[in-house]
């Protein structure tokens, strides 16, 4: 005979034990943060900030879902900002690179000021002077004289003979009266004859570069002067002064290692050329001259590249005042 409750089992049809609650709800703001990510990730990050915050506060299920979405959400955003910021110097690198190519019929574009104005300083040419240097001279020379030197005419004509052909040459003694003074200097002594141009530029400078009978752009006459025009149209504590401006073709101008250092050296400018307003502008080559230089130029530089002796060898036979 079977024991009564509570000692026996439960009776037929019983229910038994309850089961247990019933499982936590998955929230609804950690299904949208997911489905989001994908679809607008700063909105699913937003979403599964609040899903996180619900879950903590009420128990719901979904925290990985609502993690997973952040996760998915945070890494669009950053591939997209990454995305946009590529473009964007993409698109900056192409208009650069189209505002640098060559316009139809002219030379690679040039930017820059045109030489300033001529203003004659009040002691244009009124003190000459050309102290010795610590370098000895490549070739005998004697300085030009010192002290006042006339600025009329204010042109002066000259002629350099190559082997490749005349170069004829308007000094402006009007504008570079100590400059144009040591020119005619050394060429009365013949100081310029047979000696190289040894150095041609190509490219954004684009120079003939004669005047050191060494051939090794390291020599000079034994002294140096001053600059002239146009570095002296600037304070010399005017940053224009570095700031690079169109040297003409046809422009001759004095070469130095920095302003003050002027010497024997000289170079013809056969494109317009950009270069900051320190190196003395005394003269101006004329049609036939340029010809001449644009000859040597055609033949490039020796060995290649765009700084260097010029392919075909230039010889300097003479320089005289005409």
């Amino acid at each position: 005979m079977s024991a009564p409750p509570p000692y026996g089992g439960y009776p037929p049809g019983h229910p038994g034990y309850p089961v247990g609650y019933p499982p936590p709800r998955t929230n609804s703001m950690a299904i949208a943060s997911l489905a989001c990510a994908f679809l607008f990730a700063p909105l699913g990050i937003v979403f599964g900030h609040i899903s996180l915050s619900q879950i903590k506060r009420n128990g719901e299920q979904g925290r990985g879902m609502a993690i997973a979405g952040l996760v998915i959400g945070y890494a669009l955003t950053a591939l997209s900002i990454l995305l946009v910021v590529l473009m964007v110097i993409f698109a900056v690198a192409l208009v650069q690179t189209a505002d640098n190519l060559p316009r139809e019929g002219t030379r690679s574009a040039s930017p820059g000021n045109a030489l300033p104005a001529f203003d004659p300083p009040p002691n244009l040419g009124a003190n000459c002077q050309y102290p010795a240097t610590t370098e000895p001279a490549v070739k005998p020379a004697t300085p030009p004289r010192t002290g006042t030197v006339p600025t009329e005419p204010a042109i002066v004509t000259a002629s350099i003979t190559t082997d490749r052909g005349n170069i004829g040459i308007d000094l402006a003694n009007g504008q570079a009266p100590c400059t144009v003074n040591n020119f005619a200097s050394l060429a009365q002594q013949g100081f310029f004859d047979d000696t190289p141009c040894h150095r041609l530029t190509t490219g954004e400078l684009s120079v003939l570069q004669c005047g050191d009978p060494s051939g090794t752009g390291m020599g000079g006459p034994g002294y140096q002067f001053p600059n002239e025009y146009p570095t002296n149209q600037y304070r010399l504590s005017d940053p224009a002064l570095r700031t690079p401006v169109v040297y003409p073709r046809g422009t001759v101008a004095s070469a130095n290692a920095g302003t003050g250092t002027n010497g024997s050296q000289f170079f013809v400018v056969y494109e317009d050329s950009l270069l900051p307003p320190t190196y003395t502008v005394f003269g101006t080559v004329d049609e036939t001259g340029l010809a001449t230089v644009d000859r040597i130029a055609a033949g490039g530089i020796e060995g290649g590249g765009d700084d260097g002796k010029p392919a075909t060898p230039v010889t300097i036979t003479s320089a005289l005042l005409d």
